[in-house]
């Protein structure tokens, strides 16, 4: 969807009101705030029932639009809280909500289909495919992922059905936004849930591999208006006022005279916030080493000594008509720009010894009080007959209706009651499937205990070292436009030397499957927490899916779906290799990042030099099959991805004997214990079936 012909919205973040009134006066477009629930940023202040009435109020007298997110993974028992909630925000007339739970999306396009969707970053749409699957699903704008190049970002904005927004500037997270699942699984706070603890920030092997630097695209205005995006969104609702009005007046000065920072706005930039400066390394394809950045004492004394700032609301001029005639209502017309309200009163009277005067009347309307407005008695157009009088509560009475009417953003219409949507119930077809990281593990283990082979209905191996000895491959959880073209050649290829099912782990990457001819198969990065987000999927021609670790089995019930039974299961993938950054080439696929507890996270390499954080302990479940049983898991998928030949054999046996391993391992379901410095917590296992910790 290009558009050149206007600049992008400047789209500015708010975690209260005070932040909220500076995004209005730094000259914002748009700001995005989160309600109290169902945001990704749970530790904001965020806004209650009726400071969201407020801001929606504030801002549309302004001129500014307002999004509410409602973007972390919804579970059923929340649904109909969530339904309830959106509800109220269209009420209230919010702009739009931005949400990446698909079955969220289905139940606001179900209950109320004229709130605006926008689709988050948390989606983790990074390529035309995954836009126009967002389309499809109702969705009016998507946020893509902070990861794309310049040039993949052109590639989906010159061809989507739907606007592109792009982040601008902010605080960057290591792993591509909506598959981080180390602070849930290793510190018990889920960053899909608005939890994250940002164990990124951390340090591991006694430094700061994984903390980068904060965003900043402010040299690269011009390219940004020419790609044709549709919003550029500054990150930071948990931000003081002052860095909101800050960033969003330098980026307002910037996006209206056309031009790049200057030497000075840019200090101004790092000065209210930075790690050790900024980064456009994503945005120009330069993923090296110099993104990484910690906030360092300096930074934080640059901030500290800024003088502090105090905003609160401003009120709006409007003008308005008054008529004050014998023998019909009294009436008061307000008009705000292009905008305008009329409130009908009491008739006047005539007047027995004192009537009313001009002055006295425009007097009387124009003490706005409490309200939003304000009105001079100059632009007041009154038509007023002689002779007549109403009592003070009377004209006090028409100035504020009109002013009531005036800020109200409310929308009109009938919105149905909640009801829950029954689904037939569908238990999945049974299956137990492996994923194998490396080609030659898969192939060792058949040469020399081909019986364990027996054991699965599906083998997904790579796509860059598919073997016909399988019958599936694995998408790569990351596939850039600019990559498709070697993806697809590798689907078409596995595919012409008999592989039938691709593992698909991204919105966008379902299409790919179909083309290729292959029968896509859920993995556990699409993030399904709720039956709504499983129906959705099925529809979207996914029959099959492996539900989010972040579940316990009794949530998984209700579902119906499959569930990681052996695995180091991925908690990040990066974008920078960061193998090749801290170890060398020379220890490609035998790195691994040590925490502060000793805890030992493996690194892999992915496709495009892209790498895996696995888990320091596996999940297992082979000695717990009657808890999956109970919880009505229909498809057991096994992940090898570090281990040797002869692990991968002892844990296939003891798989289908039911015997636990002789190792620490995770379970299903299960929250880790305890508390490291910092707010993340300690990396909880098991040991045949028992708590190490």
């Amino acid at each position: 969807m290009k558009r050149k012909d206007t600049l992008p919205e400047l789209l500015a973040p708010a975690g209260d009101m005070q932040c909220l009134y500076a995004a209005v006066k730094a000259g914002a477009d748009a700001i995005y705030v989160g309600g109290r629930t169902f945001g990704a940023r749970a530790f904001a202040k965020n806004f209650d029932a009726e400071e969201l009435r407020h801001a929606v109020s504030y801002c549309h007298l302004h001129g500014v639009k307002l999004y509410v997110t409602v973007n972390t993974l919804v579970y059923d028992r929340e649904m109909r809280e969530l339904s309830d909630f959106v509800c109220e925000l269209y009420k209230i007339g919010v702009d739009a909500v931005i949400t990446a739970d698909l079955g969220v999306i289905r139940e606001i396009k179900r209950r109320v289909p004229r709130l605006p969707i926008h689709a988050s970053t948390q989606m983790s749409v990074h390529n035309l495919d995954g836009a126009e699957a967002a389309a499809s699903l109702g969705c009016e704008r998507v946020v893509v992922a902070r990861e794309l190049p310049r040039d993949d970002i052109k590639a989906v904005t010159e061809h989507s059905s739907i606007e592109i927004e792009v982040f601008l500037h902010g605080a960057l997270c290591v792993c591509h936004s909506g598959q981080c699942l180390m602070s849930s699984l290793v510190g018990g706070r889920s960053g899909n849930r608005g939890e994250c603890a940002q164990p990124c920030r951390l340090p591991y092997n006694e430094r700061y591999p994984l903390s980068l630097s904060d965003l900043s695209l402010a040299n690269h205005i011009n390219e940004l208006v020419d790609l044709g995006v549709s919003s550029l969104k500054i990150e930071g609702r948990m931000k003081a006022p002052e860095y909101v009005y800050t960033v969003t007046s330098i980026y307002r000065t910037l996006l209206d005279e056309r031009r790049c920072a200057t030497k000075s706005e840019r200090a101004r930039l790092a000065e209210v916030f930075s790690r050790g400066g900024f980064t456009d390394g994503y945005f120009v394809g330069k993923k090296q080493s110099d993104m990484t950045g910690v906030r360092s004492a300096e930074d934080k004394v640059k901030t500290k000594a800024l003088e502090p700032m105090s905003f609160s609301a401003e009120k709006v001029a409007v003008k308005a008509e008054a008529v004050l005639k014998r023998g019909a209502p009294s009436s008061l017309a307000l008009t705000l720009g292009e905008k305008g309200v009329i409130a009908y009163g009491d008739e006047p009277l005539d007047a027995i010894n004192a009537p009313l005067t001009e002055d006295a009347v425009k007097a009387r309307l124009s003490k706005m009080g409490a309200t939003l407005l304000s009105l001079s008695p100059e632009d007041i157009d009154l038509s007023l007959d002689e002779g007549i009088n109403m009592s003070p509560s009377a004209l006090n009475a028409l100035r504020r209706d009109a002013a009531a009417m005036l800020e109200d953003a409310s929308r009109d219409g009938e919105i149905p009651e909640y009801s829950v949507e029954n689904f037939a119930r569908d238990g999945g077809k049974q299956l137990t499937t492996a994923q194998f990281l490396f080609t030659e593990s898969f192939l060792s283990l058949k040469r020399e205990n081909p019986n364990d082979i027996s054991l699965f209905n599906i083998v997904f191996l790579p796509i860059t070292d598919y073997s016909p000895e399988a019958n599936g491959v694995f998408i790569p959880p990351i596939v850039f436009d600019s990559e498709i073209e070697d993806v697809e050649s590798l689907l078409l290829s596995a595919r012409e030397r008999g592989c039938e099912y691709a593992l698909v782990g991204n919105i966008g990457h379902i299409a790919m499957a179909r083309r290729a001819g292959l029968t896509p198969i859920g993995d556990f990065r699409l993030n399904v927490t709720n039956k709504y987000a499983r129906r959705e999927y099925r529809e979207l021609g996914i029959d099959t899916v492996i539900l989010s670790p972040e579940l316990t089995l009794p949530m998984a019930r209700d579902i119906s779906g499959g569930e990681i039974v052996y695995g180091r299961i991925p908690l990040m993938i990066t974008e920078r290799c960061f193998i090749k950054e801290n170890f060398g080439c020379e220890q490609c696929n035998r790195a691994s990042l040590s925490d502060r507890t000793g805890a030992k996270f493996p690194l892999v390499r992915e496709y495009g030099h892209r790498n895996l954080i696995l888990n320091c302990r596996p999940t297992y479940m082979g000695d717990k099959k009657d808890e999956l049983v109970a919880a009505k898991i229909s498809h057991a998928h096994l992940f090898f991805t570090t281990e040797s030949q002869k692990l991968i054999h002892n844990v296939i046996t003891a798989y289908m004997r039911g015997e636990p391993l002789d190792m620490p391992v995770r379970r299903v379901g299960k929250r880790s214990e305890g508390t490291q410095k910092g707010g993340t917590k300690e990396h909880g296992g098991h040991k045949n079936g028992k708590k190490k910790f």
